[in-house]
């Protein structure tokens, strides 16, 4: 930790300059503040979300209607508004959960009893955007990844109570696409660190179909793909995937250490096409065929990509581990690493699927679960968690968004519809 923290101080005196340096962005006036090491005005007193009350009951009696495998049991873990992508404390009974808006929550379970006690905004005193991506470094540096810039919270765990908290600028506003690049659109990035210590970092890229030409411009800044970088300052930055439309979950399965991502498909073309992909990157370099495929459907040329009719066929395209059920929106996904849930169930992925928002009958609105074979690729998905869809009025009860291992060895769903974090543990039958 030593190292890291000489290097940290200077990431933090190199920020302070390119802050400076950077008139084309608004200012975080707080952010420069704090990494100056200077507290701001901002209110001791952070206010924390009620975790019980009418609300918390509802959504626990909501949870009856999730059908799962036998043995298993499904809880309210914490009330969590908005909640997205979660990174799991490597040393405390914490998780830190990302937003599509302009919050990130810590969320707290003080006394170790598997419910949270306390969730509350995490650095309040700094303007969040889109802080959907949240991450570890292998030292225990908190990740958050807005739509255009990545900032690195060391010791966030331990020093977290107050609303000012220290801070790295690892991407300046505008350093992770080209700023004329940026939307409204598939923004809400996700991210992990990877053994050789680099960042990973999906870019979805804006459209239903990108124009014809913004294709190349889009596999050399990755947009539509992953790219990795420094995660204290953001240097080396390559594009290590790219050809695909919405990577909106990403993981590494811990043993070939090879990184997966789900993608969603093309829109309106249909009900039951294109299909929800798993992909699995193998190296550096692999492209996934968009916008050519959309899992083993050819797009170009499509109703949704006319003008692409002549497009070429992507060199070596990558064709997914896995093709979803069409408009399921899989987002999140996490290799199971505990040994608490049935044999069958080790070593593979869960993957949460959002929910179908076009389709004439509404599809999804659960999670996955995919095995891996003895040679690491993937077998074949199964329905785990069911019932997040009230099937007598066709009504979302939830919408699952990501999924985490906990030391124990149950896992957490995140639901940023109805704004919940719920565990799941095996009781055994």
């Amino acid at each position: 930790m030593a190292k890291s923290n000489v290097f940290v101080k200077s990431i933090l005196a190199s920020a302070m300059l390119a802050a400076f340096a950077a008139p084309s962005f608004a200012v975080d006036e707080n952010l420069e503040k704090i990494s100056a090491m200077k507290a701001t005005t901002t209110a001791i007193d952070i206010p924390t979300v009620a975790q019980t009350g009418k609300n918390a009951d509802k959504l626990k009696d909501n949870l009856k209607k999730i059908k799962l495998p036998d043995g298993f049991k499904i809880e309210l873990y914490a009330v969590v508004p908005d909640a997205r992508y979660m990174a799991v404390a490597p040393s405390t009974n914490m998780l830190f959960v990302g937003t599509r808006k302009t919050t990130v929550w810590a969320v707290t379970d003080r006394n170790g009893d598997m419910v949270a006690d306390e969730v509350k905004p995490f650095a309040p005193s700094i303007k969040f955007k889109n802080p959907n991506g949240v991450c570890w470094t292998k030292d225990g540096f908190l990740i958050v990844v807005e739509s255009n810039r990545v900032l690195n919270f060391p010791a966030a765990e331990y020093f977290y109570e107050g609303p000012d908290v220290a801070v790295i600028t690892a991407v300046q506003h505008g350093g992770l696409i080209p700023a004329e690049e940026e939307s409204f659109n598939h923004t809400g990035r996700t991210c992990k660190v990877a053994d050789d210590g680099k960042l990973y970092v999906t870019l979805g890229q804006p459209y239903n179909v990108q124009p014809k030409d913004k294709i190349d411009l889009y596999n050399k800044t990755g947009i539509g793909g992953v790219v990795r970088l420094n995660p204290f300052d953001g240097s080396g930055k390559e594009v290590y995937a790219m050809g695909m439309r919405n990577p909106a979950g990403m993981d590494i399965n811990p043993k070939d250490k090879t990184i997966w991502t789900t993608d969603n498909q093309v829109d309106g073309l249909g009900d039951d096409v294109p299909p929800g992909e798993l992909n699995r990157i193998t190296k550096a370099g692999q492209h996934f065929g968009f916008p050519y495929w959309n899992g083993k459907f050819k797009v170009a040329g499509s109703g949704a990509a006319p003008e692409l009719k002549d497009m070429k066929e992507p060199a070596g395209a990558v064709f997914p581990q896995v093709e979803f059920p069409a408009h399921q929106a899989q987002l999140g996904m996490s290799f199971y690493t505990g040994k608490a849930f049935p044999k069958k169930y080790q070593g593979g992925i869960f993957v949460a699927s959002h929910g179908s928002w076009n389709r004439t009958v509404p599809s999804g609105y659960l999670l996955n679960y995919v095995p891996l074979n003895a040679d690491g690729t993937a077998g074949k998905a199964e329905v785990f968690a069911d019932g997040f869809l009230d099937q007598e009025t066709k009504r979302a009860l939830g919408r699952p968004v990501d999924v985490a291992n906990l030391p124990d060895g149950s896992i957490l769903v995140s639901d940023d519809y109805a704004g919940a974090i719920y565990r799941i543990s095996y009781v055994g039958n």
